[in-house]
């Protein structure tokens, strides 16, 4: 006759309160036709986007949130999906994690800028959080205009589209992105990266599997982008180099790691690192956005009504009011400090 779980569950107990241990049963990844581990997933970071990207000083010095802080941040996360809070998502946030930022080591903030990244610093580096002016479409941040958010961009979690797609082949790995529907291409195949001349807003990307991890080195960026919320903030140099990790640690999870190094932006080196998890139902919604969207022509018209008052009153003889500078951003977006 079988056992019961309870007269299961009761032998065991017996047995580890007498000290006998027992080899856990460990989830194992599975692996693609040909041996890989297969992280082919539609994968999202709804579940991050309570989690601040620099770490707030009431929790400086910890990595993790105490059991009554993570209570009051689940309690919090339950109230505002049951009041339908989740934003423009088409999917809802289902687990909360401990984490106390996405930024990992050091104080758990950005570094600080090198004198050379506070000289080519524009306040329009952060987009239209800037107070401008706003002269073409060139004074515009990538994502205003629909081009990029940048590879670290691309994964953050924001207020909506937070979804990504993993594919595989013997030879690479395509992971597509549903905000701005970019796709990046990786190599398995141990080619060289392209020629340093050649440069790319998402960079030139080379990928290795390390056991069960994915390790992605890209280089040959362009000066454009910024790594931040959205790609917003002080742009990267072109020696920017971003190592990547993607383990799969469960059928839901998948721990995903980033090292920054850009010695002509930061004074060191920094790591972010956080889940990427799946959504029941979730599925890439189609991103409409081109660089001559709305927001652009509205924005540029706003600026030459500004250009015209400003005339009128100098014609007048009238002082002409300064148009405000803003200097702080989003959280998540790096300001200079």
């Amino acid at each position: 006759m079988k056992p019961t779980r309870v007269a299961m569950f009761a032998a065991l107990a017996v047995c580890a309160a007498a000290g006998i241990a027992f080899a856990q049963t460990r989830w194992v990844a599975p692996k693609t036709s040909w041996g890989e581990p297969d992280l082919q997933e539609t994968w999202s970071t709804e579940d991050l986007r309570d989690i601040p990207y620099e770490r707030p000083d009431s929790v400086q010095g910890r990595a993790r949130l105490t059991d009554e802080e993570f209570a009051q941040r689940e309690a919090a996360t339950n109230r505002s999906v049951s009041r339908g809070q989740t934003g423009f998502a088409n999917g809802s946030k289902t687990r909360t994690f401990r984490q106390t930022s996405l930024i990992i080591d050091g104080d758990g903030k950005y570094p600080k800028l090198t004198p050379e990244a506070l000289k080519r610093f524009r306040i329009t580096d952060i987009g239209t959080y800037g107070g401008g002016p706003f002269l073409s479409a060139a004074d515009f941040n990538l994502y205003d205009r629909c081009i990029t958010r940048g590879v670290v961009g691309s994964l953050l979690p924001v207020a909506y589209g937070n979804g990504l797609q993993i594919f595989q082949t013997p030879s690479q790995v395509v992971i597509n992105y549903e905000m701005v529907h970019e796709t990046r291409v990786i190599p398995l195949d141990g080619r060289p990266h392209v020629n340093s001349r050649i440069k790319l807003y998402m960079g030139d990307a080379r990928g290795h599997w390390e056991g069960q991890t994915l390790v992605v080195e890209t280089t040959n960026f362009t000066n454009k982008t910024s790594v931040g919320r959205n790609g917003y903030g002080p742009h990267n140099s072109e020696s920017l180099r971003l190592v990547e990790r993607f383990t799969r640690v469960s059928r839901e999870q998948m721990d995903y790691e980033v090292t920054v190094t850009d010695p002509e932006t930061w004074t060191r080196p920094f790591t972010m690192a956080f889940p990427l998890t799946t959504q029941p139902g979730y599925k890439l919604f189609p991103y409409e956005c081109h660089e001559g969207n709305m927001m652009l022509t509205q924005a540029l018209s706003s600026e030459r009504a500004i250009d015209r008052d400003e005339d009128r009153l100098r014609a007048e003889g009238k002082s002409v009011p300064p148009r405000p500078q803003i200097w702080e951003a989003p959280e998540g977006v790096q300001v200079p400090r």
